[in-house]
């Protein structure tokens, strides 16, 4: 995955393109004309891609899941079914569940205690959901700066061919003027992705998070009137 967009993206930069080859091919020459400072922009993507692929199956999985609890949890709520609902939340080793399930489990603490321990718990939920997002966040931030990095060796070299030669001539510059090219398309190519799943991410979470709130809340207003109805009788 990481391979083909790497190749695709610096096929568009003009001079760099090599119908003759095939991109397997053509990729591996330019791993090999960026040189050394390929293997961390290497390892950065690849570190980046295998979280990303790991999120989106967690991610995935989680969403459809919880949506469908929520569903079944608004339904008890709606019909006061308090006690089938915190049985419900105990049976799920969702995030939302585990908020609810300590909300529910204070029912008769009063509402103060219960978003309280919402909150709480809630907190150390969406941690666990932004779990990972530091290291496509890192690989979005680190790329760049690789490649810079490798720019400025390419010229570092490029000037020490001219200095040692004691003259300009195109030929003897022109490795380390590929070698900055390369690996600065090949930082923001790393980078752009990673922003762009990053954000993805961040999206998709708060989302799952408005919806646990707007749960939370029913709920909330569910005990209050069951506590409320008791207390008139």
């Amino acid at each position: 995955m990481s391979l083909s967009i790497f190749a695709i993206a610096l096929m568009q930069i003009p001079g760099l393109e090599s119908p003759e080859l095939t991109w397997t091919e053509w990729l591996a020459q330019i791993w090999k004309d960026g040189g050394w400072m390929m293997w961390p922009l290497g390892f950065v993507a690849a570190v980046g891609v295998i979280v990303i692929i790991y999120k989106l199956f967690d991610l995935g999985i989680k969403g459809a899941r919880t949506s469908k609890f929520l569903r079944e949890m608004d339904e008890l709520l709606a019909t006061r079914k308090v006690d089938e609902a915190l049985a419900l939340a105990r049976e799920n080793d969702l995030p939302a569940a585990r908020i609810l399930a300590a909300g529910l489990a204070r029912k008769d603490e009063g509402a103060e205690r219960v978003a309280k321990a919402i909150e709480s718990v809630g907190l150390v939920e969406m941690a666990g959901l932004e779990r990972g997002l530091i290291w496509i966040a890192t690989a979005a931030n680190v790329g760049p700066l690789l490649g810079f990095l490798g720019t400025v060796i390419g010229m570092i070299e490029a000037f020490q061919a001219i200095e040692n030669a004691g003259e300009v001539d195109a030929q003897l510059v022109a490795g380390g003027i590929k070698v900055a090219l390369i690996t600065t398309a090949a930082g923001l190519v790393i980078a752009i992705p990673m922003n762009i799943f990053y954000n993805y991410f961040v999206t998709k979470i708060d989302g799952m998070v408005i919806d646990m709130e707007e749960s939370a809340q029913k709920m909330i207003e569910a005990l209050h009137e069951v506590e409320t109805t008791a207390s008139m009788e």
